[in-house]
């Protein structure tokens, strides 16, 4: 039996063509200490193996978790091309952090406490240092929300990525008693709408962003008025903020009294897009846009960009990156309970009668 040579005479190995299974060994080493913070009690199995195995229902008394009517809640997002930003800037560490964000961001939307994260990692060709890095940002994300990174993948594909590029998505997974589960149609008139604010661009409105940066010729470098004295480049890969463990903490307060009856996270379509999502067809939210404080870095891309102040609204989140609709009772309290957990929250309006819009005074 012959052997197929390639062009140079020698065996073709998978190395040739693109893919170095050694570098692929050398990364699940690499990963292995950035999973391990991010697992307690309830993930068990061995790394590396084909499939993460978590407990739902945990009896030993110390890490006594049970749920009576219990309701997976999953979700599946990516960072975008605030990727190719972050490969401009040559910072791999906190793109991993959007990609947990905004997955967890949207599973509490439900009412549901994270549990566990896989992540998916697709690029042109496998440096063990640049992948170690966005893993730990994963782990990294992992750990502020509180669920574990149970496992993921990594594919070597330089005939889809061009030299130096790479996609990252994500799958969380989170459970919520049935009887707990957010319903948004439980909103009604008077209800209190109540704003966190974001950490920035979050990782929406990135290609408007990245066509602005382009032909504007912005400098990623480079400080503007605007700003406060940060770098442009720096403020607008700051990683989403995630909510998680304020929204799970509050929610936990409240075993009996249900007085969060919708939320939502202020992802791409804005502010009034988003929260419309969760309100009912026979109510209105009527938020006050003076409430809160845009932060600069909207204004330079408004400015430098020559954006419309509705276009502005419908693509970015505006300085608010999640929102709680609150019985009006337990409002100011709710707001202060988020204060002390470390979230900037202010109430930016109310739910009135209407038809299932948003309305910005």
């Amino acid at each position: 039996m012959t052997t197929a040579a390639g062009p140079t005479g020698k065996s073709l190995t998978y190395a040739d063509a693109g893919v170095d299974i050694d570098a692929a060994e050398q990364i699940v080493d690499l990963i292995k200490s950035s999973m391990r913070r991010t697992h307690g009690p309830r993930v068990f199995g061995a790394h590396g193996g084909f499939a993460g195995m978590f407990r739902l229902d945990y009896n030993e008394k110390l890490f006594r978790r049970n749920y009576r009517d219990p309701v997976l809640v999953a979700c599946a997002d990516g960072v975008g091309t605030k990727i190719r930003l972050a490969i401009k800037m040559g910072v791999y560490n906190t793109v991993g952090i959007d990609c947990v964000a905004m997955n967890i961001n949207d599973l509490i939307v439900q009412g549901a406490e994270p549990l566990f994260f896989l992540d998916y990692l697709g690029l042109h060709r496998n440096d063990p240092t640049h992948t170690a890095e966005i893993v730990e940002g994963v782990a990294r994300g992992c750990e502020i929300a509180g669920c574990a990174l149970l496992g993921g993948e990594t594919a070597e594909m330089p005939d889809i990525y061009a030299e130096g590029d790479f996609d990252l998505a994500g799958f969380g997974v989170g459970v919520v008693p049935l009887r707990r589960a957010i319903d948004p149609m439980r909103v009604e008139t008077g209800d209190v709408v109540i704003g966190l604010a974001s950490s920035g661009v979050h990782s929406n409105g990135f290609t408007l962003v990245n066509r602005i940066i382009d032909e504007c010729d912005l400098d990623l470098g480079s400080t503007y008025d605007e700003l406060d004295g940060g770098i442009l480049g720096e403020v607008l890969l700051e990683p989403t903020r995630i909510y998680a463990r304020s929204i799970v903490t509050l929610l936990r307060r409240y075993k009996v009294k249900r007085i969060v009856s919708g939320m939502a996270h202020i992802t791409g379509g804005g502010l009034a897009s988003n929260l419309a999502r969760v309100l009912p067809p026979d109510v209105d939210a009527l938020l006050d846009a003076g409430t809160w404080t845009v932060p600069g870095v909207f204004e330079l891309l408004r400015r430098r960009g020559d954006i419309d102040h509705r276009e502005m609204r419908r693509v970015f989140n505006m300085g608010v990156g999640y929102v709680l609709i609150v019985r009006p009772t337990f409002a100011d309290s709710v707001a202060n309970q988020l204060r002390a957990l470390g979230e900037n929250a202010f109430a930016i309006g109310r739910i009135v009668k209407g038809s299932g819009r948003v309305r910005l005074e």
